[in-house]
């Protein structure tokens, strides 16, 4: 048992390694493992006062259970010439022709776009950052002047814990992967940031603002980024 002290168990799936992480959480009551289907991180939570010993070698015994969830996580869909990827909820195709300029041209099913191929992935990646900003922030400031309200920055980033926020200085940033859903899902997320922008909480009165922004309750929505979400973390990622 003493590896368990020095080495915490490491996962081998699907040509994958994933090494436990552990964590201590003084609200926790009992041991907890979580597999994140973002990423696959494989997380032991233990309360304050928990043995980690015992937390290791538990995890152990959930070796099984750990590896068949892992088994079941999305493959990483890397960006390849003449590979696919949703854009706005559809699938577009990845047209690299050498000849053609570097800069990415957007078609009604396709990106095309040239230059060296070991820096397409890069070149699309940025492309779709861009065009995410841009949509995002003619968005935001479409739902901000039919709501009365004032947003201050709009921003991009990649993070794993929320599609969007808001700051209480009107600042709001986004997952750039919202441009790799489908416009109406993206659309709700704008929605409900803006509506923080008059009700920095989830009231009745802030999902009212919510539904009066959209047009209706974003309830369809709100299930397809639960349900299809952590998908879009995968794309743009090897295996």
């Amino acid at each position: 048992m003493s590896l368990f002290r020095r080495d915490p168990p490491v996962f081998n799936v699907g040509g994958r390694s994933h090494t436990l992480i552990v964590r201590s959480s003084p609200q926790a009551r009992r041991m907890r493992l979580v597999i994140d289907p973002r990423d696959g991180g494989v997380y032991l939570t233990l309360p304050k006062r928990a043995s980690q010993r015992q937390g290791l070698i538990w995890a152990e015994e959930k070796r099984a259970w750990i590896e068949a969830e892992l088994a079941r996580l999305p493959l990483g869909q890397p960006i390849t010439a003449g590979g696919t990827i949703p854009l706005e909820g559809l699938p577009v195709l990845i047209d690299w022709q050498p000849e053609l300029p570097r800069t990415v041209r957007r078609t009604t099913d396709r990106l095309i776009v040239g230059g060296p191929v070991e820096l397409l992935p890069q070149r699309i990646l940025r492309w779709l950052k861009r065009e995410a900003l841009r949509i995002l922030d003619a968005e935001t400031r479409e739902y901000a002047a039919q709501a009365g309200a004032v947003v201050g920055k709009v921003g991009i980033g990649d993070p794993k814990s929320r599609w969007g926020s808001c700051s209480c200085s009107g600042d709001i940033r986004y997952s750039w992967r919202l441009i790799l859903a489908p416009a109406d899902v993206r659309r709700a997320t704008v929605a409900h940031e803006v509506a923080h922008r008059l009700h920095m909480d989830h009231s009745t009165a802030f999902h009212a603002t919510v539904a009066r922004l959209y047009g209706r309750t974003p309830a369809a929505e709100t299930r397809w980024l639960k349900e299809n979400g952590s998908k879009l973390h995968w794309i743009g990622r090897e295996n």
